[in-house]
């Protein structure tokens, strides 16, 4: 018997928000500002069987929500060799290659029962301080290995049958250089899931287990369903994407993202094989993460579908074994966000070839994961880890995002009141990057520019970033963005890394800065079709210099601000010849 429109309608709501009042409740009492403020978490619902995704949440990381159906497949294939789940059992684990992302981001599964049956389980998954590791915040550009990127722990229980495990906890918080934060996220996610739980109960209290379990099918099934019909609206045929990340840390060789997307009927092919071997450095991830990624891309393009597994249903995946897409340990796995961001951007450029007014040019492709550690006057230790923002690329249907958050998530960039009032720094720059954004007929959003001084004695300094040396790229004609820049002070002045976007042990002193100028977006569509009084709006904004207006949009702009209509149909006639 099928479910009525009404109900389902209803239940979807509901469950929707569920892991949405889960996300609330974390983000309101991790210690950690990166889940507090800028909410790099998430929850979910998953299948009692398979652990795929049933529903998550509208406020945390949709990779996290990808990824984390194959973190539950871990604990029910783990719970399996133990002979099964019990009530009031809790799974933690921060295994990148089972289930996971990098060794930051810890994951808890709890089984909800119902009449002594698995009806789903829950999960939490946030972005820890600190988990050990050769450098403070985690992210080592110099790893050749997942040991030297933090403690790497396997599906253990965190609660057995109810009983809270504090052996856990003490071994978790000896490998932390902030204990204290990780005691509160940990407990901060813990509460979630009780809620969760809670709610959970309720809503199945009300609507009955058979009714619940319609609904979750017919979401699934649905999903599966626009997709299909999504695709089938796509040309039939194969369709190719390259794009490139600076390097792997360690070895200054740029390394190679290539999609061959093939459309057959209701059905897509996403092709890896042409993509760059595994290598050194922490920029692999595992095939799991891989998978998670592209679901967050096609769920930007397909919008409307249901966020649930029945996404991927008519999606195949062809990922080599040794290719840096698809490694296992104990290759390092570290910077996996640099990698997932360059896995959207092909998926946007293929897509770009076959569903143009549909089409998203790359944002700015890179989290510029920064960390400035070191010690307090009274000997306290102190970690600042934090990412920053840029330009979102333009669309068919307007201009990108300036300052945005990575495209893998609805996370927000930790404002910087928070983060002076939390570490010895002061912001002496926060401003948006002229002439970042890539031109277009619409133009991609801009980029930033963080200026950091720091206050204490002296401080060790780490950065990951991409998009060195490969721009974000334009689509339907549109222009690249401006590249990412960094630079820290030293005693004889600014310096640069020597791989661009990568590098640890800067060592800076008291008053001393560093500097990040973030890339923009890319451009869409040809920026000689710009209007040129939006030209002109973006030069009095301080968006676009004059210079550049002339450059890539072929508009002149006099000294009073003003168009010279003359001038610019010149120009214009003359770069179209």
């Amino acid at each position: 018997m099928e479910i009525d429109p009404v109900t389902l309608a209803i239940l979807k709501g509901r469950f929707e928000q569920i892991a949405d009042e889960m996300d609330a409740t974390l983000f309101r009492s991790a210690f950690n500002p990166i889940i507090a403020e800028a909410h790099d978490a998430s929850h979910g619902l998953y299948d009692a069987d398979t652990g795929d995704t049933l529903v998550q949440g509208k406020s945390g990381l949709p990779i996290f929500v990808g990824v984390m159906a194959f973190a539950v497949k871990a604990v029910i294939r783990k719970a399996a060799t133990q002979g099964g789940v019990n009530e009031g059992d809790v799974w933690i684990f921060n295994d990148p290659y089972d289930g996971g992302t990098h060794l930051s981001d810890f994951r808890l599964v709890k089984p909800v029962f119902r009449e002594g049956e698995v009806f789903c389980y829950l999960a939490s998954v946030g972005h820890w301080h600190d988990v050990g590791g050769n450098v403070p915040g985690n992210y080592n550009p110099a790893a050749t290995e997942c040991f030297q990127e933090g403690m790497l722990i396997p599906p253990v229980k965190l609660y057995d049958k109810g009983e809270f495990r504090q052996d856990i906890v003490d071994i978790l918080s000896a490998n932390s250089r902030q204990p204290i934060s990780l005691y509160g996220d940990l407990n901060g996610q813990i509460n979630a899931m009780d809620l969760g739980e809670k709610r959970l109960n309720a809503l199945l209290d009300e609507y009955s287990v058979p009714t619940a379990r319609k609904a979750l099918v017919a979401l699934k099934a649905r999903a599966a369903t626009m997709m299909r019909a999504q695709i089938s609206d796509l040309p039939s045929g194969t369709i190719s994407a390259e794009d490139w990340l600076d390097n792997d840390g360690i070895d200054d060789v740029p390394l190679k993202i290539a999609l061959d997307m093939t459309i057959e009927g209701d059905k897509m092919i996403l092709d890896f094989t042409r993509s760059s071997p595994s290598c050194q450095g922490p920029v692999n991830i595992s095939r799991a993460t891989t998978i998670a990624a592209c679901y967050v891309a096609l769920k930007h393009i397909f919008g409307d579908v249901p966020a649930n597994a029945g996404v991927l249903e008519p999606v195949e995946f062809r990922i080599d074994e040794d290719s840096l897409l698809s490694v296992k340990a104990p290759k390092p796995v570290g910077g996996y966000t640099e990698t997932i961001l360059r896995l959207i951007d092909v998926v946007f450029q293929a897509m770009a070839q076959v569903a143009p007014k549909s089409a998203m040019a790359c944002a700015y492709g890179t989290i510029n994961a920064l960390s400035l550690a070191g010690h307090r006057a009274n000997g306290a230790r102190w970690v600042m880890f934090s990412f920053f923002g840029g330009g979102h690329g333009a669309h068919g249907a307007g201009d990108g995002l300036n300052h945005g958050n990575a495209p893998i998530s609805t996370a927000t960039i930790p404002p910087l009141e928070i983060l002076e009032s939390a570490y010895p720094v002061r912001f002496t720059k926060w401003a948006l990057r002229p002439d970042s954004g890539g031109a277009g007929l619409y133009r991609g959003g801009l980029g930033a520019i963080y200026e950091i001084s720091l206050l204490e004695k002296e401080a060790d300094v780490f950065l990951f970033g991409e998009r060195g040396k490969v721009p974000p790229r334009g689509v339907v004609g549109g222009g690249d963005a401006s590249t990412n820049k960094f630079f820290y002070e030293q005693a004889d002045g600014e310096h640069t890394p020597p791989m661009v976007s990568k590098m640890v042990g800067i060592h800076i002193e008291n008053g001393q800065h560093v500097r990040l100028e973030t890339p923009g977006g890319g451009g869409y569509g040809d920026a000689l079709l710009r209007d040129p009084e939006i030209v002109r709006a973006d030069v009095i904004e301080g968006y676009v210099s004059a210079e550049k207006a002339r450059e890539a949009y072929g508009v002149v702009i006099l000294p009073d601000g003003s168009v010279d209509d003359g001038a610019t149909t010149a120009l214009r006639r003359e770069r179209a010849a």
